[in-house]
């Protein structure tokens, strides 16, 4: 099986919300609010690791963004 985190790590960076939350719950088998959580974790990590990857700042990242 094919590591989860390259197709999660891709989805946060580009700021595809659902489809990483998704991931999460498949591969992990986390609830809707596990899946938040661990997707806040890993986006802070990725923020600290990889930080001209992203090309919004922190606080615009993810605005708009309604479910």
């Amino acid at each position: 099986m094919e590591d989860p985190w390259k197709a999660i790590d891709d989805h946060i960076v580009n700021e595809r919300i659902l489809p990483t939350l998704s991931i999460m719950r498949e591969e992990f088998g986390d609830s809707i609010p596990e899946a938040i959580d661990r997707f806040a974790e890993r986006y802070e990590a990725l923020r600290t690791a990889r930080p001209d990857a992203f090309t919004k700042p922190r606080e615009e990242y993810g605005r708009g963004f309604y479910s």
